[in-house]
């Protein structure tokens, strides 16, 4: 029987490729996890990232973050660690940590009237799905870190979902990924992203609980 992979060398993979996704500093380990300096365009300046926190460590980590838009992220359910923090940490919708293996793929299935373009740049693979018009219709990417894919912000437009723009997109990064020399994929879903991921193979291994420090 395979044994089950541990859920802190599952994060440790969805940080190294999460890094390269969001073009951040390289992750600094910790003795509870990793740091990492973001500083993006949605005015994220840190995040914290604890696989397996306890109250002790959350609380004294907390008391010495002073900047705004700084992030926790915990794995752990969101009832279990609201508690350790102080009102001034406001809490996130939930994220789930999945994982899957990585295998070649033929080309996805592009529904009738839409385009699909690929690239990759400095280690991000991207898909682009396009209206005939070139209007977005749905888009994803993945950082990748040796032999580990991590799937990021993949979004359908509102008015194209329940097409299975969603699953092409992810199916041909996962095809990519593979090509690259990928063999695992890690990443941290939405409620709605976990629905998806599952029928593609996904299996969820972790609640993830996420808090800002607010201004």
């Amino acid at each position: 029987m395979q044994q089950q992979p541990a859920v802190a060398e599952l994060v440790r993979m969805w940080v190294s490729g999460w890094a390269v996704s969001r073009i951040a500093a390289d992750p600094v380990e910790r003795p509870w996890g990793w740091s990492i300096d973001v500083a993006d365009s949605r005015g994220e300046l840190a995040r914290h990232v604890l696989p397996e926190p306890t109250e002790h460590e959350v609380r004294r980590l907390a008391g010495t973050v002073t900047a705004p838009n700084t992030w926790l992220k915990l794995f752990a359910e969101d009832d279990t660690v609201r508690p350790w923090l102080g009102p001034q940490w406001r809490l996130d919708v939930p994220g789930f940590l999945m994982a899957a293996p990585l295998a070649p793929a033929g080309a996805a299935a592009l529904p009738p009237g839409y385009t699909l373009t690929t690239w990759s740049r400095g280690g991000i693979l991207r898909a682009l799905v396009r209206t005939r018009d070139g209007h977005l219709a749905a888009r994803g990417q993945a950082g990748l870190a040796g032999p580990v894919a991590v799937p990021d912000k993949i979004v359908t437009a509102p008015e194209h979902r329940r097409r299975g723009l969603g699953a092409v997109v992810m199916r041909t990064l996962q095809s990519a990924a593979y090509e690259a020399g990928a063999r695992t994929g890690v990443l941290v879903a939405t409620m709605e992203g976990q629905a998806l991921y599952r029928t593609l193979g996904w299996t969820t291994y972790a609640p993830m609980a996420s808090l800002a420090l607010e201004p």
